[in-house]
């Protein structure tokens, strides 16, 4: 599918034209950075998984999460953190490019892509503030030079910035499809906020492999913590330390033809500069966006959540009213948004709805959610009143593909993280009180974590269910691989795939499809007629499945 919208975006663009204007501009811009502090002391290696820079440092934990602390200006925000985690940014940088390299496995389509780029992002550099292009710069500077084909350091690490907002274009096209709630009052044991999200991006296993737990001190602003990876400075998930919380949720967007500001660096515009809704909202008003998405806010401060919902052209808040619970997936609830026939769309054709009723169902069952409670929320793996999905289904809360789940406390500055696999590991907690205490000639040589809260892993993960879930994405995806390139399978390869995900629809779907295309039509209505009858996650998907059913049926003479 991600194939499918780049081949689209690229032809749809071959059409345009080229225009110099604006390009050169922003191909030559540069961050000032006459008043910032150029000189960082090289990095002291105390061990593999353990590096410092003055006060700052990472290191990585008993569960596999990587700790940053950076303070300073900046640029000195940028160097040290590129410093230290060089290794980090690196790989994931290759992971990026490598994926890329995927799509567009030619010469010529890259040299396109080149153009493209500088064309399609040159209006970025316009809507991002200096001091965070000062910070992408001195990050950039701990980049490689292997993808300059495409775009110099610089200018690769600002672009990848917007990756979330393209994936979640190009995937509506459904790269993106993040559930999130929040609790107060009576639905808490304290009456205090409580906030859970699954960030369902996805951008291939090695991905997520190396999640930074990132803690920020910058020279003016407020100090934060968000869940990062090597060479982001935006902010998909963070707190600060006013108790301000911010997260994202991709809503229906058509492919844009221009990139203007990445949301994550409007939300980590948020996190440093804004303590209640009423500032973050201020924030969010003076940034243009290229894709629709609603910023799920937390505030200690008011005591409450709401929705920033923003497209390139519309913008709205919800709050609720004689409620202390909010609820958010993948549509815009906004009256601003109530007629735009794009959200109208999802809500009909995507498992966005589905979802958020999931949701609704599972908070009702607690009396009281704790953080504990929350964790099993975003766990949870089958549909609404307990309907059985097949493991990774997509009207599943828990899709088994994301990137993080995290919990926030807000009132008392204490956040839980998901660890590896997904959101089935381990919740490791951190108390921003205690993380930016005494910082000062005292970097950190072991974790900051406060082991005592951790919430256990999911005992799924130990399952022979797991275990065949984990065999069934390998087998998925040599069948998806010998269906685009027209390679033959060996029957018990399909078998398998049925056997290892027996209630998910895609296995059927996919051996209906290779059948189909290999002329076996009997075996290929009977895999489609299976499908059909399992819990498909969108209207469009179900309709594909039927109108195959309909195909062979007349072909077959049934």
């Amino acid at each position: 599918m991600i194939k499918k919208g780049a081949t689209y975006l690229l032809m749809l663009l071959s059409v345009l034209s080229m225009s110099s204007c604006g390009i050169k501009a922003s191909l030559n811009d540069r961050p000032n950075l006459s008043s910032y502090n150029i000189n960082i002391p090289e990095r002291t290696v105390i061990n593999d998984s353990t590096f410092s820079i003055g006060n700052n440092f990472l290191l990585k934990n008993r569960f596999g999460l990587w700790e940053m602390y950076v303070e300073g200006d900046p640029l000195e925000l940028g160097l040290i953190s590129g410093s230290l985690s060089r290794e980090l940014v690196l790989k994931q940088e290759r992971v990026f490019m490598e994926k890329i390299y995927d799509l567009v496995p030619s010469q010529g389509r890259r040299n396109f892509l080149r153009k493209f780029l500088s064309w399609y992002n040159r209006k970025m550099y316009l809507h991002i503030k200096e001091e965070f292009k000062a910070e992408i710069y001195g990050i950039s500077r701990f980049s490689s030079s292997e993808y300059n084909e495409l775009a110099t350091p610089y200018l690769r690490s600002l672009y990848l910035h917007g990756a979330h907002d393209i994936g979640h274009a190009l995937q509506d096209l459904m790269l993106v499809g993040c559930s999130s709630f929040a609790v107060w009052g009576e639905k808490t044991p304290d009456g205090n906020l409580l906030i859970g999200r699954n960030f369902d991006f996805y951008a291939g296993d090695e991905f997520a492999e190396e999640k930074i737990i990132a803690f920020v001190n910058p020279s003016e602003g407020h100090n934060f913590m968000s869940v990062s990876w090597g060479g982001m400075i935006g902010v998909v998930s963070g707190m600060n330390d006013q108790g301000l919380t911010v997260t994202i949720n991709a809503g229906k967007s058509k492919i844009p033809l221009v990139a203007k500001t990445p949301i994550s660096i409007v939300t980590r515009e948020i996190l440093q500069y804004a303590a209640t809704i009423e500032e973050a909202v201020a924030i969010a008003k003076e940034r243009e966006v290229f894709v629709s998405e609603a910023i799920f806010i937390g505030s200690a401060k008011d005591g409450r959540a709401a929705l920033i919902e923003m497209s390139p052209t519309d913008f709205g808040v919800y709050e609720v009213t004689n409620s202390e619970q909010l609820i958010c997936s993948n549509h815009f609830q906004s009256d601003v948004f109530k007629n735009d026939r794009r959200n109208i769309k999802q809500i009909e054709e995507s498992h966005s709805k589905y979802r958020f009723t999931r949701m609704e169902e599972l908070l009702a069952e607690d009396e009281k959610i704790s953080p504990t409670e929350a964790v099993a929320i975003l766990r949870n793996k089958k549909g609404v009143n307990d309907t059985i999905l097949g493991f990774g289904n997509e009207k599943a809360l828990n899709q088994l593909l994301a990137h993080h789940g995290i919990v926030f406390q807000p009132e008392d500055l204490r956040v839980w993280i998901s660890s590896n696999p997904y959101q089935l590991g381990e919740f490791v907690s951190y108390d921003l009180n205690e993380v930016f205490k005494d910082r000062e000639g005292n970097p950190a040589k072991e974790s900051m974590a406060i082991l005592p809260l951790t919430i256990a892993k999911d005992p799924f993960v130990d399952t022979p269910a797991f275990k065949n879930y984990e065999d069934y994405r390998i087998l998925e995806r040599l069948v998806e691989n010998a269906i685009e390139r027209d390679n033959d399978l060996l029957p018990f390869t399909l078998l398998a795939l049925q056997q290892k995900n027996p209630d998910y629809w895609k296995a059927y779907y996919l051996t209906g499809k290779y059948y189909n295309e290999k002329g076996y039509y009997a075996a290929a209505l009977r895999a489609f007629e299976t499908a059909n009858k399992k819990v498909i996650p969108t209207l469009p998907d179900k309709q594909e499945i039927e109108r195959n059913i309909y195909k062979l049926k007349r072909k077959l003479n049934r």
